[in-house]
């Protein structure tokens, strides 16, 4: 198998569309976000080419993430064969505020038994300057994740999964995971997952995520890992694209800081990046952001690994992540003003849906 990390979304949508224009077979493709902007025209076109010339092309996109666009956005690609499915449409009830977060949050993107891609990113023209990560993989991870896809693909129907536990069964793929998330209070296998590699870390943990709201049990591992002398780091953007989120975050970051959790913020542009790197030796890339959003309510997908040459790409990332990030100062933290405290006092009830 090879593997390549793409951290550059312009570099990584050319080669997703490179891999699209060669595809003979089909290509399946799932993600939260599908713009109807200038690059998910590129996108819908590459795509609807390929159904023109006889590929199968599957779709499916989130209804939430979808934005204003419908299926007249794709009327070529259906019109040529192409399957097109909205995940879960939204349905206003007594429990909007929770079953409408019940999101397809997963990005996928596989062709011909052969090529695929798993990360952080949608198709989207507004994100092209931000710090995505993504995973690159030829041959037979391409058929577990094809696996993914079709299981859920399948069980489908515009407003509900049917049978949505079984798709929570951990694909197994030589020395690689592939963990997936569905709705669940009890369940939360990613976020289970990762609070056991972090208690087993025993010289680092490394952790980029776009939004940072960590619950209790996740907070704490990540001090007593510290408290251990494990080196913890984590990494998020300076500004995100969610202000909201930027505010609360804010509520945990001096008790971490205390506790010799180091916190960095990158600063150019927006970090979507969601990887764990533990002791240099096992790996998470995944769809989930570190938050009670993602592990609670939403589909998600991480594929956890010890392949030495995606960790030493992982490595090289990080570093150059970090070159552009600033220290968290504790004492500016605690001179913020009043205000900040209080929108952060006002939202910490909304934490989880946030």
């Amino acid at each position: 198998m090879q593997f390549r990390i793409i951290d550059d979304t312009f570099q990584l949508y050319n080669l997703m569309l490179s891999d699209i224009a060669q595809a003979k077979d089909y290509i399946l493709l799932e993600t939260y976000k599908f713009a109807n902007d200038h690059m998910g025209e590129r996108f819908r076109d590459a795509l609807t080419k390929k159904a023109k010339a006889g590929v199968k092309v599957r779709i499916l996109i989130d209804s939430w993430g979808k934005g204003p666009i419908s299926e007249n956005f794709f009327t070529e690609l259906i019109k040529h064969g192409g399957e097109l499915k909205f995940f879960e449409k939204i349905k206003i009830n007594s429990d909007l505020f929770t079953r409408g977060h019940r999101r397809d949050h997963r990005k996928l993107l596989v062709i011909d038994d052969n090529v695929a891609y798993l990360g952080s990113a949608n198709i989207t023209g507004y994100n092209l300057n931000w710090r995505e990560l993504a995973l690159r993989t030829e041959g037979d991870l391409a058929l577990a994740l094809k696996t993914v896809f079709t299981e859920t693909y399948e069980a489908f129907n515009p407003y509900i999964i049917s049978n949505k536990l079984t798709f929570t069964r951990t694909i197994y793929q030589g020395d690689f995971e592939i963990i997936r998330d569905v709705p669940s209070l009890p369940l939360q296998r990613i976020r289970k997952k990762y609070a056991h590699m972090i208690k087993q870390a025993k010289k680092s943990v490394v952790i980029e995520t776009p939004y940072f709201l960590p619950g209790y049990n996740l907070r704490k591992a990540l001090m007593d890992a510290a408290k251990r002398k494990v080196d913890v780091k984590i990494i998020m953007p300076k500004n995100s694209d969610v202000r909201m989120i930027d505010i609360l975050r804010n509520k945990y970051l001096g008790l971490l800081d205390r506790n010799n959790v180091k916190i960095f913020f990158y600063g150019p542009y927006n970090l979507h990046a969601k990887m764990m790197l533990v002791d240099d030796s096992v790996f998470s890339i995944s769809s989930a952001n570190f938050d009670y959003r993602s592990f609670r309510f939403q589909y998600e997908v991480a594929l956890i690994g010890y392949d030495q040459s995606i960790i030493e790409q992982l490595q090289k990332h990080v570093e150059e992540t970090l070159k552009s990030s600033e220290t968290f100062i504790y004492d500016l933290w605690a001179r913020r003003s009043w205000v900040e405290k209080f929108f952060e006092w006002l939202l910490t009830p909304f934490r989880h849906l946030l």
